[in-house]
């Protein structure tokens, strides 16, 4: 099959062309610009070292997706999620956390409306505790 066919940077005046939106030589400023510009100043105080290794550990525990299983499904869980966010609070403890899978973790929050910047987080909107041995 063939591929889709590449189109130029998104960087103004850019001429190469690229699979995705930048091309090599731009994306790391782009990403750059969006940590500094539009993401949230505490994002990288919270999930530093300390929180990759919670979160490994975590997942090592628990490798299936807690919503799938709900539905009869297995499905490995790929995200640590914070029932309550940890920009509010919410530690890294086990009791705080959710294993979930991509599909699941995305579909909750845009339930919640806490993506793509549509509302703002209200912060007594938690997510009701599934038991773990389910």
């Amino acid at each position: 099959m063939p591929y889709k066919p590449k189109r130029p940077c998104s960087h103004p005046g850019c001429p190469h062309l690229t699979n995705g939106r930048f091309c090599t030589e731009h994306a790391k400023e782009a990403a750059s610009t969006y940590e500094r510009s539009q993401r949230d100043p505490g994002t990288s105080k919270r999930y530093g070292h300390s929180w990759r290794k919670v979160r490994k550990a975590f997942l090592a525990e628990h490798p299936w997706c807690e919503l799938c299983r709900r539905e009869g499904r297995l499905t490995q869980a790929t995200v640590a999620h914070h029932i309550k966010a940890a920009r509010y609070g919410g530690a890294d403890d086990e009791e705080n956390l959710m294993a979930l899978c991509n599909r699941c973790h995305s579909a909750l929050h845009a339930r919640r409306g806490e993506r793509w910047g549509t509302q703002q987080l209200n912060r007594t909107l938690y997510l009701v505790l599934l038991p773990r041995g389910y």
